[in-house]
């Protein structure tokens, strides 16, 4: 797989720092925080290890649906190395923390740390067990009898809309529900002159981050401070929700999230297990550690997609997009993380997406079920609102008989058209999807493509090509930062955000280094620790170098404005007239009178430190265009996706090295979703894909190779003008690889899939259509 990289600058909404140094600012740095991590020097709460530490284990449901009569605790409380047992009845009335109500009023079900009563998920824990060894506490979990009496479960979320409630605290399965409308869309399809359906189930996916959920915690007597490790994205939301689960002043918990091996969402909200691993190490007064397993993480941790979607689509003759419908049904588990509303909401906000269509009715539901949770996973509803958008377009391409590069040609949203309001009130930013579009045309050769793969398919091969086109918010909200000048000359950078191996420490170190005009390896990046970072979100929804690096990059100026003066006075010259120079500042037109930084720091006469917080006004809306070339052998089922030709517009790109990275790294779970993973449970509610065995995750071999390039128009709502670009490659490759495949058996009369296009289920689709096992699939 390589790139071919494009435009990579992007004008500055403010005006650029002289830049003598380069800072690094727009170039393809290494990341720095490689070699440390590669070579054994990194920090994850597993490396961690504390005198008097407990490891705690939990029991967990055998059922997804049951009530219990009886947990039998005496045989496990005599075992040796016991430290302590826990209930639900032990950890009762622990308050847990908010739910994000981006779909308005929300009715959720309880969400108990440990379970009483009842069960409501197959995985959800209901006795934690604290001993001296792992050993210990799983010798005496083997000891614990539980008597529980089975429920029928409801693991489908479609099945749950109408049954009756699952939760006695719920007045219904539906917890939280919104409409957009625009236009008279029933009009409309009365006027078309072609209409398309298509239903998509996404399947439910686990995120399975290398390093599984972690966390110690650890209590201070005296000070009655609780300090817990844990590899999270959001380090100051899960001090307030810990605290608030406590019964403590968010002052008097620290969270720290050092080293975090991998997160895609799964680990921007506390779980319960984290919860309870705090409350005992409070109520022991001794350090208690918990470490999932991949099981365990399989099972209980919050798992992504899973949507289902119905939609309609009505054209005029000449491809014209006159109205789009949508119903789309999210499942959410049996518990809701602080997130669970918001791929639901992305969802139904984004749509009508790119495309200039006037009338459109979107409905979107949310619904619990007896599974695990679902929650935000990388895209977060804006994978499930391009699937249904594209896929739409292409079965409407082909009833209409276009091409379908010429449909989406004809209802993109013009360039001058932007900044827009859409039907959910969101507004897109900024960009030019019609220049978009033709760069990933002439990327491709798509004309000379579209020949080559003629030849192949009159040799009897079985190929296609896929296009899909995405807008996606990526860059809202808050991030505060702080900047410290040392006595070295060096400076310390700390940011609210946090850091799950983005390379975050080297883009912020870039940002700064360029506005404090040195090189990034001056710079010392702080994060994911409360007590030694500024208040923040954290890393989630592509907004780090949007939201994050614009709080850095004036925390970083107002520094500069503070050492002005203390400049001046060192080149005896006015403070107008002094500009940033290569490691300090220069005297306008005198580039050799240099006062450095150093020198700076020691003329002080104390520490210089700036602070300060973005907020932004807007939301910045990133796009990208994703063309699929794939193959099919009939006699197998087995899709092979030979090429992806990806253009992107992240808006100002720090680090062109990194951005190609977090491209590259989205389009391999894409190729996931679309060809391998799926949890699955039975009728009862148990899970039939718990391991690595069952669940398959993408390989090197199985991602394609990809030529990207991209595009910049900056985004008016943050200073550095940045879009986000970790979720891209989710969004764009899974809908041109499924439209590819539909495209290379659309002569068999295959007309639908359901992801994951499995060997088998092309199979199926293949001989249900009537199409011959006798042609042989070619590789080019």
């Amino acid at each position: 797989m390589y790139a071919e990289r494009g435009d990579t600058g992007g004008i500055l909404q403010e005006p650029p720092a002289p830049d003598a140094t380069g800072g690094g600012f727009g170039k393809p740095l290494h990341r720095r925080e490689d070699e440390r991590l590669l070579t054994g020097g990194s920090r994850y709460v597993a490396d961690l290890h504390v005198a008097g530490c407990l490891s705690m284990v939990f029991v967990r449901s055998p059922f997804a649906r049951a009530e219990i009569r009886a947990l039998h605790l005496e045989a496990a409380r005599e075992m040796p190395g016991i430290a302590g047992i826990y209930t639900g009845r032990d950890v009762a009335g622990l308050p847990w923390p908010r739910i994000n109500p981006v779909l308005g009023d929300v009715d959720p079900p309880d969400r108990p740390v440990l379970a009483r009563d009842q069960v409501r998920a197959t995985g959800q824990p209901i006795v934690a067990i604290a001993a001296e060894s792992e050993a210990a506490a799983l010798d005496a979990a083997d000891r614990i009898d539980m008597d529980l009496e089975p429920l029928e479960p409801i693991c489908d979320p479609e099945a749950a809309i109408d049954a009756p409630p699952l939760f006695p605290e719920t007045t219904g399965n539906v917890v939280a529900a919104k409409r957009w409308r625009s236009g008279d869309a029933e009009a409309a399809f009365g006027e078309a002159a072609a209409t398309v359906e298509v239903t998509i189930r996404h399947p439910r996916v686990a995120p399975a981050p290398l390093e599984c959920r972690a966390t110690l915690a650890q209590w201070d007597r005296e000070a009655e401070r609780l300090t817990i490790r844990t590899g999270t994205q959001t380090p100051h939301r899960t001090r307030d929700d810990v605290a608030r689960a406590l019964g403590l002043d968010p002052s008097q918990v620290r969270a720290v999230a050092s080293d975090v091996g991998g997160a895609f969402g799964m680990k921007a909200s506390i779980y319960p297990e984290d919860v309870a691993v705090a409350f005992a190490a409070r109520d022991l007064r001794r350090p208690v550690r918990w470490i999932a397993g991949r099981g365990e993480d399989l099972l209980a941790a919050s798992h992504g997609r899973g949507a289902s979607s119905r939609g309609r689509m009505a054209f005029d003759p000449s491809g014209r997009i006159l109205a789009v419908q949508a119903n789309l049904t999210f499942p959410l588990g049996a518990w809701l993380t602080f997130s669970a509303l918001v791929p639901a909401w992305n969802a139904g906000r984004i749509l009508p997406g790119p495309y200039a269509i006037g009338n459109t009715d979107v409905l979107v539901r949310a619904v619990v079920t007896n599974t695990a949770p679902v929650g935000i996973y990388r895209g977060a509803g804006r994978p499930e609102a391009a699937m249904l958008l594209e896929r739409l377009i292409d079965a409407g391409a082909r009833k209409i008989g276009l091409d379908p590069a010429d449909v989406r040609r004809r209802n993109l949203v013009p360039a001058q058209a932007l900044p827009l309001a859409r039907p959910s009130g969101a507004i897109l930013d900024s960009g030019d999807y019609p220049a978009l579009l033709e760069k990933t045309v002439a990327l491709a050769g798509y004309d000379r493509l579209r020949g080559r793969l003629d030849r192949r398919r009159g040799r009897g091969e079985l190929v296609g090509l896929g296009w899909s086109f995405y807008v996606e918010p990526c860059g809202q909200g808050w991030e505060s930062a702080s900047v410290t000048l040392e006595g070295n000359g060096r400076f310390i950078a700390a940011t609210g955000s946090s850091v799950q191996g983005q390379g975050r420490e080297t883009t912020f170190a870039q940002i700064a280094a360029r506005e404090l005009a040195v090189s990034p390896g001056a710079v010392r990046i702080v994060h994911g620790d409360t007590a030694a970072a500024p208040d923040g979100i954290g890393a989630l929804a592509s907004r780090s170098t949007a939201i994050g690096g614009s709080a850095l990059q004036r925390a970083a100026r107002a520094l500069v404005e503070k050492a002005r003066p203390l400049a001046a006075r060192l080149l005896d010259a006015a403070p107008s007239s002094v500009v940033l120079s290569d490691g300090g500042f220069s005297v306008e037109g005198m580039p050799d009178r240099v006062a450095a930084w150093n020198r700076i720091a020691a003329s002080a006469g104390e520490v210089l430190h700036a602070d300060a917080t973005w907020a932004a006004d807007g939301e910045a809306w990133g796009c990208g265009c994703c063309l699929a070339q794939v193959s099919v052998d009939p006699s197998t089922g087995q899709v092979v996706p030979e090429r992806l030709y990806y253009v992107d517009d992240a808006g100002t790109v720090v680090n062109p090295l990194l951005a190609d990275g977090q491209i590259a790294g989205g389009i391999a779970q894409g190729v996931g979703e679309a060809l391998l993973e799926r949890i699955v449970y039975d009728a009862d509610g148990q899970m039939l894909s718990g391991s690595l065995m069952d669940y398959a995750l993408p390989r090197a071999d199985d991602v394609p190779d990809v030529r990207l390039d991209r595009m910049s128009t900056p985004s008016p709502f943050n200073t550095l003008g940045a879009k986000g670009v970790g979720e891209a490659g989710t969004i764009g490759a899974p809908p041109a690889i499924v439209n590819a495949v539909l495209d290379a058996l659309a002569s068999l009369g295959v007309e639908h899939l359901d992801m994951p296009l499995t060997p088998e289920r092309v199979w199926r689709a293949i001989r249900e259509a009537g199409g011959s096992g006798n042609r042989q699939g070619r590789n080019p």
